[in-house]
């Protein structure tokens, strides 16, 4: 049976949560979340074993909390994107940046992304997650694109088909690096893609 776990309320009760949270981030991040364990995240955070229970019931509970903390930076990082003016005179140079910024993301944290994504198959809790931010991700761009002034013509399905695009050559430059594949051309030809499928819509 699980202990009792309690919601901290004092500043340094509180301080030391955020350390185990940010403990365990970080050990995933760079051993994976299944050669981590709950006493190696109490060393790195600098608690006992005893105190990392009083917050957390597992290792498990403790990755949620990160995912929580990080998932936005990490996985998603165009869903806080609103109300910005594009010059799509500059698309291009736009999409490149964009994409740019989701290879870095991947790379920073590439072995707990492999292990993340990986459980989105296997972990009702960590598929829920991602389902949720996907479709709030997808509605921000939406919007985003919509106050630029580009019309709601199955603007829905585009924008799945550009995040899958998006994902794809990201998981391929990050994880697959296939060397008969030359990544700045499919960067090119993504770009392309993504502005043939709004070419109407502006």
């Amino acid at each position: 049976m699980y202990p009792t776990i309690r919601e901290p309320k004092q500043k340094r009760a509180k301080e030391k949560k955020e350390r185990i949270i940010e403990a365990g981030w970080e050990l995933i991040s760079k051993n994976g979340y299944y050669s981590t364990n709950t006493a190696e995240i109490a060393k790195e955070a600098g608690v006992s074993t005893g105190i990392v229970y009083q917050y957390f019931q597992d290792k498990h509970d403790i990755l949620m909390e990160a995912i929580d903390r990080h998932m936005d930076d990490v996985f998603f990082p165009m869903i806080n994107v609103k109300n910005i003016k594009i010059d799509f005179n500059e698309y291009d140079t736009l999409m490149r940046r964009m994409l740019n910024k989701y290879i870095k993301n991947h790379n920073l944290s590439k072995v707990a992304h492999e292990e993340i994504i990986a459980m989105v198959h296997s972990d009702e809790e960590v598929a829920k997650k991602f389902y949720e931010k996907e479709l709030e991700t997808a509605n921000s761009i939406k919007e985003l694109l919509m106050f630029n002034g580009v019309e709601d013509n199955n603007l829905d399905e585009k924008v799945h088909i550009m995040m899958g695009m998006i994902d794809n050559v990201c998981h391929e430059v990050t994880y697959h690096r296939h060397k008969e594949i030359n990544y700045d051309k499919m960067i090119d030809l993504v770009v392309d893609n993504i502005r043939n499928l709004f070419k109407n819509d502006f």
